[in-house]
């Protein structure tokens, strides 16, 4: 099993709901997180004024896939969420020791 992380820009959230579910992901988990990367954050005015932002807005979508999966699953999140310009996001991938389902306590492939 694998569990991949992937750090997105907040407005691909659904093209990457929709590329996941295409190809038999059951579940994720989403959340708000800020960071930066090699765009080292971006400068904005307001009110005429100049503002460095150094953290910028992303989300972290989590997911856990059989190992067989992993590599679709990745192709379909890069597809899903590329721009082809800086600060498209990274994407992770690590063994999963173990999973259980809490309500009947399946585990392994079988929980996920």
């Amino acid at each position: 099993m694998k569990y991949i992380i992937a750090v997105i820009q907040p407005h691909k959230l659904d093209a990457v709901r929709e590329a996941l579910t295409d190809i038999g992901v059951s579940g994720l988990t989403v959340s708000e997180v800020k960071g930066y990367g090699r765009q080292g954050g971006h400068t904005e005015i307001y009110r005429g004024a100049e503002y460095k932002i150094n953290f910028i807005p992303k989300l972290k979508v989590e997911i856990a896939v059989p190992g067989r999966a992993a590599e679709k699953a990745m192709e379909a999140i890069r597809g899903a969420a590329s721009s082809n310009k800086i600060g498209d996001g990274k994407i992770f991938v690590l063994d999963l020791g173990e999973a259980m389902r809490i309500r009947t306590g399946e585990t392994g492939e079988d929980a996920l």
